[in-house]
């Protein structure tokens, strides 16, 4: 675990998180696989918004377990908050959107989404 800070294209949504990047999923689904999402999971007490929660807004679809979160003002969505299949609050970070993190430098897992 390591602590990353993260946000928005345009920085009116901002975060920290300790994250363990050894296990970032690339997920097929319809929303992931369009957005072009990198997904790392941790505990939502692991996780700190330092920006007013009144940036973002707010999507959920299929069994609304998860709360996917985007700036009201550039779009991006940098995170989203849930519960993982255990019960446990959890915070998926975008890992596209950690500062200093290069995607082409981790090992990425495809995850089997559509199905779910």
């Amino acid at each position: 675990m390591a602590l990353y800070e993260g946000g928005c294209h345009c920085g009116a949504v901002r975060y920290e998180a300790e994250a363990d990047l050894s296990s970032v999923i690339e997920c097929d689904c319809s929303h992931c696989s369009t957005k072009g999402f990198l997904l790392s999971f941790t505990p939502l007490a692991s996780f700190s918004l330092k920006t007013e929660r009144e940036a973002l807004s707010e999507y959920t679809f299929n069994t609304g377990k998860i709360r996917h979160l985007f700036c009201k003002t550039c779009g991006v969505q940098s995170f989203a908050e849930g519960t993982s299949p255990k019960g446990d609050a959890i915070a998926a970070l975008n890992v596209r959107c950690l500062d200093g993190v290069d995607p082409a430098e981790l090992t990425i897992t495809p995850v089997n989404g559509k199905d779910f």
